[in-house]
């Protein structure tokens, strides 16, 4: 009877600490590489050394699965520069999945019916959704968003899709429902005026409503080139910094991400301040560089 009790107590204690009886899920997320971007299309050769670099830490790292935040390319539909972005992207170990976003390079600032079926036979589907562990992920084409005048029923065909998406999202008991995209729907307040960075409030307060209505808590982006995390009540939106050419403070990077008891931690880290390996615990974020 004694050793039953010390059996119970020590079983109690294990799924009560937090952090102790569930181990961080992590996954890692890449945005803008955007070849051409630094030469002005002239050439690639600083893009490909980011991403080069970029590739090898996720094959050391060994994330659960990687997303790419859109951008792939500077010049929409450039075949070099998608040769060069698919040429690295194969050497990204074949058993960690890699989820591609479009963004507004990858389809034109004013993406038409031409360009969107392009990019579908380059790299995929623009908006899906995916499971990985207690993550279910869905993947929104933002640059139909900000510019639908050529692409309007792409617009809607999303829109309604997303509603759907959503509730079979809520029905699969995943912890966490994750959106990633290109564009963040704001980088300081969910009422901002609309500039360059966000998505115009025409198209942000329907998609926004729809996500809080199914209680997503966080959404990540890219295309700002620097790094913004600001919230709307309980979502958090993060604007990654680029692994290809920064406009802020922050140097090239990539942004990791653990789902663990406390909801999901993330941390961008410049390419000098890179982890030795996959660290995180519920009180203190990711663990320093060494």
């Amino acid at each position: 009877m004694k050793n039953r009790i010390l059996f119970l107590f020590a079983f109690l204690v294990v799924i009560t600490i937090p952090g102790y009886a569930q181990e961080p899920f992590y996954f890692m997320m890449i945005t803008d590489p955007q070849f051409g971007l630094y030469a002005g299309d002239k050439n690639f050769v600083q893009e490909t050394a980011n991403y080069e670099f970029a590739v090898a830490t996720v094959n050391r790292l060994k994330p659960s699965f990687v997303v790419i935040l859109g951008d792939l390319v500077n010049k929409t539909g450039d075949p070099e520069q998608i040769k060069e972005f698919q040429r690295i992207s194969k050497k990204i170990d074949g058993s960690i999945p890699v989820y591609l976003v479009t963004g507004n390079h990858d389809i034109g600032a004013g993406p038409t019916t031409e360009t969107l079926a392009a990019y579908r036979k380059n790299f995929g589907r623009d908006y899906y959704s995916f499971r990985s562990g207690p993550v279910y992920g869905i993947v929104l084409d933002t640059a139909i968003m900000v510019a639908s005048k050529n692409a309007s029923s792409d617009y809607q065909d999303q829109l309604a899709w997303l509603k759907k998406e959503l509730e079979t999202a809520k029905a699969s008991g995943a912890a966490h429902i994750i959106v990633f995209q290109h564009h963040p729907y704001f980088t300081t307040d969910a009422k901002e005026a609309d500039q360059p960075f966000n998505i115009p409030g025409e198209s942000r307060k329907p998609f926004l409503d729809l996500l809080h209505s199914y209680g997503v808590h966080y959404v990540f982006a890219g295309h700002t080139h620097k790094n913004y995390v600001a919230k709307d009540g309980d979502m958090e939106m993060v604007a990654t910094g680029p692994v290809g050419m920064p406009f802020g403070d922050d140097g090239s990077g990539i942004r990791l991400a653990a789902v663990t008891p406390s909801g999901v931690q993330h941390h961008y880290f410049d390419f000098g301040k890179l982890p030795a390996k996959l660290t995180v615990t519920s009180q203190s974020g990711f663990a320093p560089a060494k």
